[in-house]
């Protein structure tokens, strides 16, 4: 099998079917590739529910990419006819000297957000199935919500076929080369050209750039799912999304119950593992080492456990994304990983590596995803 197409995607996940989507709507000739058929369980992109929110603590440079993925997440909802965003408002709880608050309140602060700053037994009061320590906080941000991840893919590749792009799936990518008309790729399956290279293959993306091996790390994350001791504390209509910082630089999330328990994982803090050999079973001491937390300060949360899901963290060295040229090719663009904090953003990034792919500047700031920032 071969093939020309003006670009080629490899993997598509959150970033790579975005990033089809916006090739495709475009009129390009695009190509999708994945090992395995998306949306799948395997990598970043499953579970259910991902958080987005607008506060972010992680850097305020991140606040204008959000929001132009607040309004492609509503414009992908009415395109597939799907409810793929439901609004719940996000607390970001954790001591004042916390990235967590502190990091929330210089965005919220910078960019003019709306929030409120609500002390620990304000949170309780307001949200009874939440118990902070006296001495934290919490910024509420009222846009805070839940994506579903999977619909979020399954949308972006249907509306990319319906636009024209071409999908392989069960086809992996082995390597790749420069040829003179752009990049050569070769599959099981075949040899493609293309003019562009768009790299989305998340923990398997140092078999593609081995120069990034040294510089990533691929961590095994916990999803569980834990049967309300007390229900009504935990709906969406009245409980918010959350992320706690418990102690300095360790955090752990949540979500409110929609109907298959409460969703509740650590944000990071897993063992190191790779793509290949990860373990994927849920575990006893996975599931105690959180029901220590639960009591804390979900005490009600702290029923029946339900079920779990590992899915893989890809790491940069700075916790912060890749969205960049390859410097010995600028034929190649990589994107993510994302550290853990990236599904949010995807329906954005699908737009910038677009812009990249076909030689248009990006009207965001990206210097803080530059790759020559460690290589």
């Amino acid at each position: 099998m071969t093939g020309r197409y003006d670009v080629v995607v490899a993997g598509l996940g959150a970033m790579g079917s975005a990033a089809l989507f916006h090739l495709a709507r475009r009129g390009v000739n695009v190509l999708g590739l994945d090992q395995f058929a998306p949306p799948h369980a395997l990598g970043a992109s499953h579970g259910e529910t991902r958080v987005i929110r607008e506060a972010y603590f992680e850097h305020p440079s991140y606040v204008p990419l959000v929001q132009r993925a607040y309004d492609l997440w509503a414009e992908l909802e009415r395109l597939s006819g799907d409810q793929l965003y439901l609004r719940t408002g996000g607390l970001m709880i954790g001591r004042p000297e916390s990235n967590v608050l502190s990091g929330s309140l210089q965005s919220a602060r910078e960019h003019q957000l709306p929030y409120e700053l609500l002390p620990g037994a304000k949170i309780n009061q307001r949200f009874p199935g939440l118990h902070p320590d006296a001495d934290m906080s919490g910024v509420l941000e009222p846009r805070a919500g839940i994506l579903f991840p999977e619909k979020c893919v399954a949308a972006h590749l249907s509306l990319a076929l319906k636009a024209g792009a071409q999908v392989r799936t069960n086809e992996k990518l082995h390597q790749w080369s420069e040829d003179p008309t752009g990049v050569m790729l070769q599959t099981a399956h075949g040899i493609y050209h293309a003019r562009k290279l768009v790299i989305a293959s998340g923990a398997w993306i140092s078999s593609l750039v081995p120069e990034l091996r040294a510089r990533l790390q691929v961590e095994r994350q916990v999803l569980l799912w834990f049967k309300a001791l007390d229900p009504d504390l935990f709906v969406p209509e009245s409980f918010p999304i959350h992320l706690w910082e418990y102690e300095k630089d360790k955090m752990f999330y949540g979500f409110p119950d929609l109907g298959s328990g409460v969703k509740v994982a650590f944000h990071h803090q897993g063992e190191l593992t790779n793509a290949v050999t990860a373990d994927r079973n849920v575990h006893g001491r996975d599931i105690s080492r959180m029901r220590i937390l639960l009591q804390r300060y979900l005490p009600e949360a702290n029923g029946n456990f339900l079920r779990g899901t590992v899915c893989l963290y890809t790491n940069t060295p700075d916790g912060h994304f890749i969205l960049d040229r390859l410097p010995a090719n600028s034929n190649v663009i990589l994107a993510s990983p994302c550290s853990g904090h990236g599904f949010k953003f995807a329906s954005a990034v699908g737009e910038v590596l677009a812009n990249f792919a076909l030689d248009q500047t990006p009207v965001f700031d990206l210097s803080l995803f530059r790759l020559d920032r460690f290589l």
